[in-house]
């Protein structure tokens, strides 16, 4: 079995609360994206990748589809299987899925993919799926144009040392990817509203580099985050505000494999 990133290994085992807590849920207009582009319904079987807390499990319950978790931190897990019963739960990794050949409908990474963008990890999700079916991946992007965004980004900037990150698009070097059609994407907008310390905050010490730094640490940067807040205009005195997100979503097909490699 594929060895966990140390960053998420520590960060989203001593954050899971706050990523409950903190990141934003998902536009309607996903779950549309999920039935359109996916073909999820009450027939379907969708295994969510990486499904950490649960977050992006209940836009896939809300299509009626059968819901398959597959998530390596015991920490996270546990908040998944609290808020989802419903929801089939299982420890593993993106290398190493404990699922059958060809036996799900659907794969859903959501807001993970970045961390096992790996060959790999796309033979393994190729493995499960059926023929003709797709892989979706899901991200919400911070909106670095809103200056005080971008501050809270470069307050992040300084502690991400070697985890791979969405923003550095090194995801994308693996497509396209062999036994996979062209990749589809679709962006919405989505808005994050409530106190500012849940929403910033919360927000920002979720993320799992940050959610390892030590405590001494972690009150600093709570103090500088606290300094934005009280210094910007959109958000000084406020006590609901809003962080703007673009949620991308990317869809691709199961094909055959073109070269007639296997892995092993």
């Amino acid at each position: 079995m594929a060895k966990i990133h140390h960053s998420a290994a520590q960060g989203f085992a001593a954050g899971a609360a706050n990523y409950v807590a903190g990141r934003p849920e998902y536009p309607p207009e996903i779950e549309i994206w999920l039935n359109e582009e996916l073909g999820l319904d009450s027939s379907k079987t969708v295994l969510d990748l990486g499904a950490g807390t649960g977050k992006f499990s209940r836009s896939l319950l809300a299509t009626g589809a059968k819901v398959i978790a597959v998530e390596p931190v015991p920490a996270m897990l546990e908040q998944l299987v609290r808020q989802y019963p419903e929801v089939e739960a299982k420890s593993g990794t993106a290398e190493a899925i404990p699922l059958g050949d060809a036996s799900v409908d659907a794969v859903v990474c959501a807001q993970c993919f970045h961390w096992f963008a790996t060959p790999e990890a796309l033979y393994e999700i190729h493995r499960v799926l059926k023929p003709g079916s797709a892989l979706g991946l899901v991200w919400n992007v911070r909106d670095n144009n809103v200056e005080w965004v971008a501050a809270l980004t470069r307050i992040m900037k300084r502690f991400e040392g070697d985890a791979p990150r969405y923003h550095s698009q090194k995801w994308r070097a693996q497509f396209p990817a062999d036994g996979f059609g062209p990749l589809r994407e679709t962006r919405f907008p989505n808005l994050h509203t409530g106190d500012p310390e849940r929403v910033i905050v919360d927000r920002i010490l979720s993320v799992s580099f940050m959610a390892a730094l030590p405590p001494e640490e972690q009150e600093r940067v709570k103090a500088e985050i606290r300094e934005i807040i009280a210094t910007s205009p959109e958000l000084a005195g406020k006590a609901q505000v809003t962080f703007p997100y673009e949620t991308l979503a990317v869809a691709c097909n199961k094909q055959l494999y073109t070269s007639g490699a296997e892995m092993h």
